[in-house]
């Protein structure tokens, strides 16, 4: 098997070609800044293009018999397997992954797209009473027609199939807009794996414009019906309104502000393994990422000591040497912003108590302490740093969880699961794990978030939920009385 070639095209119409827009990107690699592939970026004529494609060749896909489109699907799978290694390297290469995040993100990928895979035999209707004599109400489900997919640089592949696979599983033609940082894994493989399983030409396509360029053609064009988004919540809320304006569906899922919370029973030790995944992987770069750890007053100053002795001896470096767990930032801007917030919240009484190093785009772990209203506390950090804050009890803590505009993960430990789960109910976000870290997600379960975090849920049923729509047709099978007959008149 030959590994796929020609990867610094956009896929538009079935053909890979260069966009006509002005710039040239280049793809690096931010381990060492060497350039991956140089793109010709889109215009908004070929998003246009894109758009109108997609929507031309969706009928025929829908109508196509469902277990066909379920084994085109089931082919994606199996090709995505055995090109594991092969997207390992490019993840790698890429985004900075290290081995053990791109193995997990493939997984992630897998397991995903097998999940959609039973979405066309799930596309069920129904039939219900109606208050009319004779009539019959029946209920249809139906794909929503074209979907935008707007996808991050940090989980690129997973986090553009998550919303991808379903909409085409779900008989939806599909225009992905992959950051151009990641966009060979985000984008240009993906469409390179359901050509090779048999997606009808024209049906996804890829586009990597130049924002600067094309505006906001991208979400205001009038053919997509859903808009998916991944990312920060500035942007996400922008898309919000512009979907509200067009009066067309957003997903959105966007910034993080999550807590883990270490209750006054909790095991100390076990907290402390779950903080440094949930913080640490990926180097931080996680939408789901711990950003902030409150700490029950009883449990603080074991649980300082232990995580700060524990970070020192994470391996950071080169993401090619497979026990590597700290890689580079996506870029230099992304190391320049996190010590800017570091030497705020200093200046806001943080105390650093591990300070990291940077050599070029890699950044080893920094801990800090404080309250929840400095920097690295407020700001959503996606880097590798840490805010450690004191809490007098529970009830304190779960507040200091409460106390931030956003709402996505959570964490809480305790010696009793089910003193967990209630202090986990007290806490307002889409999700919280209990005796384990806040980097959590599975093709079944719904994932989203509450208040500033986002809108809309992915996984599972609710992927199919999301990726459609319901028509309500009724069946009148005996005359039915009519006020405006003259006979009834009468």
């Amino acid at each position: 098997m030959q590994p796929y070639e020609n990867l610094n095209k956009n896929y538009i119409a079935g053909q890979w070609r260069d966009g006509n827009g002005k710039a040239t990107y280049e793809v690096k690699n931010p381990y060492n800044d060497e350039v991956i592939q140089k793109i010709k970026m889109a215009s908004k004529e070929d998003i246009d293009e894109a758009y109108q494609s997609a929507d031309r060749v969706r009928q025929d896909w829908m109508n196509l018999n469902p277990f066909e489109r379920s084994s085109i699907m089931e082919k994606a799978v199996q090709i995505i397997e055995s090109r594991r290694e092969e997207f390992v390297e490019h993840l790698i290469n890429e985004s900075g992954s290290s081995h053990l995040k791109a193995n997990v993100e493939l997984d992630f990928v897998i397991a995903i797209t097998r999940e959609a895979a039973s979405f066309p035999l799930r596309m069920e209707g129904e039939i219900i009473p109606s208050l009319v004599p004779g009539k019959e109400n029946r209920i249809y489900r139906k794909p929503l027609g074209v979907v935008g997919v707007i996808g991050p640089f940090n989980f690129p592949m997973y986090l553009a199939m998550r919303s991808v696979a379903p909409a085409l599983a779900t008989g939806n033609g599909v225009v992905l807009k992959p950051d151009e940082q990641t966009a060979v894994t985000g984008g240009i493989l993906l469409a390179k794996v359901f050509e090779e399983a048999g997606v009808p030409e024209g049906l996804l396509n890829v586009v990597v414009p130049n924002i600067d360029e094309i505006g906001d053609a991208f979400v205001e064009h009038p053919i997509p019906r859903l808009i998916s988004f991944t990312g920060s919540t500035p942007v996400g809320r922008h898309i919000g309104e512009l979907c509200g304006r067009h009066i067309k569906k957003a997903a959105l899922e966007l910034g993080g502000n999550n807590a883990l919370v270490v209750l006054g029973d909790a095991d100390v030790e076990k907290a402390v393994n779950s903080a440094l995944f949930g913080k640490f992987m990926h180097n931080g770069q996680i939408c789901m990422a711990i950003n902030r750890i409150i700490v029950h007053k009883d449990k603080y100053e074991p649980f300082v000591e232990s995580f700060v002795s524990k970070a020192k001896r994470i391996k950071v470096g080169d993401p090619h040497e497979k026990d590597t767990l700290i890689g580079p930032l996506i870029n230099r801007g992304a190391i320049d912003r996190i010590l800017g917030q570091i030497e705020e919240a200093k200046k806001e009484g943080a105390e650093v108590i591990l300070e990291g190093k940077v050599e070029g785009n890699v950044m080893s772990p920094f801990v800090l302490t404080g309250t929840n209203d400095v920097a690295t506390a407020k700001n959503e950090m996606f880097g590798p740093v840490a805010t450690i804050i004191k809490a007098e009890d529970d009830e304190e803590a779960i507040r200091i969880a409460n106390d931030s505009p956003f709402g996505l993960s959570g964490a809480v430990h305790s010696g009793s699961p089910e003193r967990g789960v209630e202090a986990a109910k007290q806490i307002v976000t889409g999700m919280v794990h209990v005796n384990d870290q806040s980097v959590n997600d599975e093709p079944l379960i719904a994932f989203g978030g509450e208040k500033a975090s986002g809108i809309g849920r992915f996984g599972g049923k609710w992927s199919l939920e999301e990726f459609t729509t319901v028509q309500w047709i009724s069946v009148q099978t005996q005359e039915r009385e009519n006020p405006f007959d003259p006979d009834y008149l009468e």
